[in-house]
């Protein structure tokens, strides 16, 4: 077992304490950190969006942060503002949350269009601009939101330069049975179990298993088989919006991280199938015409990656 995958683990550990839901959205997240990018969980509210987030925030350790999503959140309460000092005449700045290790924005659609465009320059460059000067955010920097659907009243629809943002976009869905009845049966626990779960990792080692990432070794055929799918989406009919250039290469990256924590120093084909919904939910679109027709974005995903052929990688 590599480093990473014990990393893994241990994370993943902390977070099973309190968590009933998919491995695969833990593992998720943290290919994400892994990569460099941000995740939205989009889902209907009580499915256990905020509680996945704040667990993986202890587990994690380092700077912890929490904004709630309200439509009266102006952006000087995410970046930070300068308040007048009378006595002496100066200025002096309170920062603001976003300059932590991980930033927990809940229900990041109440908020204004205003103050979700805020983000944008965080998320993209890991820098803010500060009367004028632009400032470095700490490394790692980890923008992980939750949203509920549009359909649900006070929401403002993210725009799409903001959506292109986020790396991973997915939905945790309703629990199996099993993890349902632990739920019910563990209610009590739930309450207080956030408290139990142990910060197990730092900023430090999140930066030295980025490097070993960075390392990963990618085949020619992986990256042909990408760009064969980006062009894919770009002549989908049923998709007025595909995959850009910048979403290729978070998904190559998202795809590296995801190999290594695996205990892979190499991508599978299946690393990047697996990641596909997820890193496309939120960069694509449907047309009107595909939607009228009860088209959805995952099963139009769906139905494009089994057309295009798997390549197969020589062994080594």
């Amino acid at each position: 077992m590599t480093q990473i995958q014990r990393w893994r683990d241990r994370v993943a550990e902390q977070v099973f304490k309190v968590f009933r839901g998919p491995p695969a959205a833990v593992d998720w997240i943290l290919t994400a950190l892994l990569a460099g990018g941000h995740v939205l969980l989009e889902d209907v509210p009580g499915v256990g969006k905020t509680l996945l987030a704040k667990a993986v925030a202890r587990a994690l350790g380092g700077d912890f942060a929490r904004v709630q999503g309200t439509p009266d959140l102006m952006p000087a309460d995410l970046l930070g503002f300068s308040v007048y000092r009378p006595q002496d005449g100066t200025f002096e700045f309170r920062q603001g949350p976003i300059e932590s290790f991980l930033l927990l924005f809940d229900e990041i659609n109440r908020a204004s269009p205003r103050t979700q465009a805020a983000l944008l320059q965080a998320m993209g460059e890991g820098a803010l601009t500060r009367d004028g000067a632009v400032v470095s955010l700490p490394e790692p920097f980890l923008v992980l939101a939750t949203e509920n659907p549009l359909e649900f009243e006070g929401t403002f629809p993210l725009p799409e330069a903001q959506r292109d943002r986020f790396l991973f976009t997915f939905r945790l869905g309703y629990p199996t049975r099993e993890q349902e009845r632990s739920i019910l049966l563990d209610l009590p626990y739930a309450r207080r179990g956030i408290d139990e779960v142990e910060g197990v990792s730092s900023p430090a080692e999140v930066l030295a298993y980025r490097a070993q990432v960075a390392q990963t070794h990618v085949d020619p055929k992986i990256a042909d088989y990408l760009l064969d799918l980006a062009e894919a989406t770009r002549n989908e009919q049923a998709l007025r919006l595909g995959l850009s250039p910048r979403g290729g290469q978070a998904l190559l990256a998202a795809g590296k991280a995801l190999a290594s924590i695996r205990g892979r120093d190499w991508v599978l084909p299946d690393d990047i199938k697996e990641l596909f919904l997820a890193a496309l939910g939120g960069r694509v679109a449907l047309t009107p015409s595909a939607a009228s027709r009860g088209l959805t974005v995952p099963g139009v995903l769906s139905d494009l990656l089994d057309r295009l052929p798997t390549p197969a990688l020589a062994r080594s």
